[in-house]
């Protein structure tokens, strides 16, 4: 691709984001038609960031664009956004497939030149209140993942020992059964009726002071993994709170006046 074929935009930077650095090019293009190119390096610090928004502010771009390549363009894109700066993160594949590139021009110089020409489309990125809100959700997404791993480890040392307290309760997990395999660890006193429940579905043929310790830890690390997903459901609601007033009103908007 040629650099002079006609430019939508007449102020770009492009962003090579790597981890402990950043590759910046800005291209612009006076009302006389001359083009100016300039490089900058930022280091990969909240400091290096903060600079490369103030910088990107200065050069009053139309467009700053980079790549979705791992992480990395997340921080910086923030920045950018706190400055209110337009902000293109582009698919790198794409960029990837666009012919015409010359060997000495440098990554962020050729996203310029892309994006000048108007041979980039900028990817989805929602709004930083809702990609917080992802955060919480994908963390939660993965505590889940590890509490049903333990419920199932809890399900495996039972059966171990011989005990089938699932054919005795209908949920293994449930309030009923987590009572029942609590009694057995540690040895709580229940009602006459509790005690002839486990009597029934406790009856263990192998077990010993190391089931009992293990199944210990498991239920503790259970109940903290869901007192976990509890807080965590509280954030997530939280941080949604705002959404759903604004969808409540979106779809009544009668209601809200």
């Amino acid at each position: 691709m040629s650099d002079d074929l006609p430019s939508l935009h007449h102020s770009v930077i492009g962003l090579d984001v790597h981890q402990a650095k950043i590759n910046a090019c800005w291209i612009h293009q006076n009302e006389q038609g001359e083009k100016t190119v300039e490089h900058r390096e930022f280091g990969g610090f909240q400091r290096d960031r903060r600079a490369l928004a103030q910088w990107a502010a200065a050069c009053h771009p139309e467009i700053v664009v980079m790549e979705s390549t791992g992480i990395y363009w997340r921080s910086p894109y923030a920045a950018l956004e706190r400055m209110g700066i337009r902000a293109w993160v582009v698919n790198a594949r794409h960029v990837k497939t666009v012919p015409g590139r010359k060997t000495d021009v440098a990554d962020a110089q050729w996203l310029a030149m892309l994006a000048r020409a108007g041979l980039l489309r900028a990817s989805f990125i929602p709004e930083a209140a809702i990609r917080e809100a992802r955060l919480i959700a994908h963390y939660r997404q993965k505590v889940v993942g590890m509490l049903s791993a333990e419920k199932n480890r809890l399900h495996k040392v039972l059966a171990d020992t011989g005990i089938r307290l699932n054919v005795r309760v209908a949920d293994l997990h449930g309030k009923t059964a987590r009572s029942m395999v609590k009694a057995l660890v540690w040895r709580w006193q229940g009602s006459r009726a509790d005690r002839q429940d486990l009597r029934e579905a406790l009856q263990a043929e192998s077990w010993s002071i190391t089931h009992r310790s293990l199944l210990g830890h498991i239920l503790q690390h259970i109940e903290m993994l869901e007192a976990q997903v509890a807080t965590l459901d509280a954030e997530l609601a939280e941080q949604l709170r705002p959404w759903q007033a604004r969808s409540a009103t979106a779809a009544d908007p009668a209601g809200s006046r």
